[in-house]
């Protein structure tokens, strides 16, 4: 299973991104996704996932301003940032799961597949 995570760049605060995740070796559908991140000297954090079946998950500092969607047809998962704050400034990966009878909000441990992450800088 592999993840490529892309989108990533610099923008100004109250401008938006949107992420992706093309995943491939396991359908999108068959996992449940999740989207994460690191701030410099910070530990990595959940941001947001999905799996089919169930309402999106999102962590609490980015609720109502990111959101996550997936397209099976491409394999292929995003996230959507809009609202940016210069705290939301951090490397993003993408990871996924084999199981998908547990919750969304895991720890990164509790992940199997990881994509290489995408730097998204926001200036003030």
């Amino acid at each position: 299973v592999q993840l490529q995570a892309s989108g990533g760049g610099s923008v100004q605060a109250g401008g938006s991104l949107r992420l992706s995740c093309e995943v491939s070796g396991r359908a999108v559908r068959n996992s449940t996704m999740g989207w994460f991140r690191q701030a410099p000297g910070k530990d990595r954090e959940f941001v947001g996932g999905i799996k089919w079946g169930a309402f999106p998950t999102y962590a609490d500092s980015i609720k109502g301003r990111f959101t996550v969607f997936s397209n099976n047809a491409k394999n292929t998962v995003y996230l959507h940032m809009a609202s940016l704050k210069p705290e939301d400034t951090a490397v993003y990966y993408c990871a996924a799961k084999i199981d998908t009878t547990g919750p969304i909000l895991l720890p990164t441990e509790q992940y199997d597949y990881w994509g290489q992450g995408t730097q998204v800088t926001v200036s003030s």
